[in-house]
């Protein structure tokens, strides 16, 4: 046997076309919180309560590429980040394994390099440290030093289910300090469009608030005595 041939990752590629959204449309996104985006989807696609930013103040807003990884193998990731488009947001489903990482620091340098737009990952990630330096839009569901392997298998642009939430390459992910939002594509317009009106309303409950109306007095509930 050569020792000394690559070794042929076992992953699936799949091809799919979405319609990259263009910058004014990100812009607008952008403005919207992901909680405001899920009430406006009937207070659904939120991922699990797991998954959260390794540091506070990180924001996402991208459209999605996705992988599935097998437990505790980086290698799919690896050749999915080589092909990401700037801005886009990196979608793993790493089975929610909490103790073995499948991103690490380097992967972060290329990461940076090629100017992603962040990844959300359902299960661990490493050098945390390095992330934070470098100011890469992380969101996790846990944190560990052991490292992965590499090759297991996986798939990659094929449909996910991360964090209790299914999602499909070119999907927008929406994160905050909150958590994590995905708005299908083909329903982005309509729930921009139901986001930004709800933002509009919302400013005027705050402006009544203000203005000595309590919330019970706005929203019509019962009142205590």
């Amino acid at each position: 046997m050569n020792r000394n041939k690559a070794k042929k990752m076992a992953f699936k590629q799949n091809h799919v076309e979405f319609r990259p959204l263009d910058t004014a449309e990100l812009d607008a996104w952008r403005a919207i919180p992901p909680a405001v985006a899920s009430d406006c989807m009937n207070r659904t696609q939120v991922m699990r309560a797991a998954i959260k930013p390794i540091s506070p103040g990180l924001r996402i807003c991208g459209q999605a590429r996705t992988v599935t990884v097998m437990a505790g193998d980086c290698g799919p990731i690896c050749s999915l980040i080589s092909i990401t488009r700037p801005g886009e947001v990196l979608v793993v489903d790493a089975g929610g394994v909490a103790d073995t990482a499948v991103w690490g620091g380097v992967m972060t340098e290329e990461a940076v390099h090629r100017n992603l737009g962040g990844a959300v990952i359902d299960g661990a990630v490493r050098d945390v440290a390095d992330m934070r330096r470098s100011g890469f839009a992380m969101f996790c569901s846990s944190i560990v030093p052991r490292g992965p392997h590499h090759g297991f298998g996986g798939d990659i642009d094929g449909t996910v289910a991360v964090a209790g939430v299914p999602v499909r390459s070119g999907d927008i992910v929406l994160g905050d300090d909150d958590g994590v939002v995905v708005v299908p594509l083909d329903q982005a317009a309509a729930v921009l469009a139901a986001a930004q009106a709800h933002l509009i309303k919302e400013e005027g409950w705050v402006s009544a608030i203000r203005r000595g109306i309590s919330i019970p007095e706005m929203f019509a509930l019962p009142t205590a005595s």
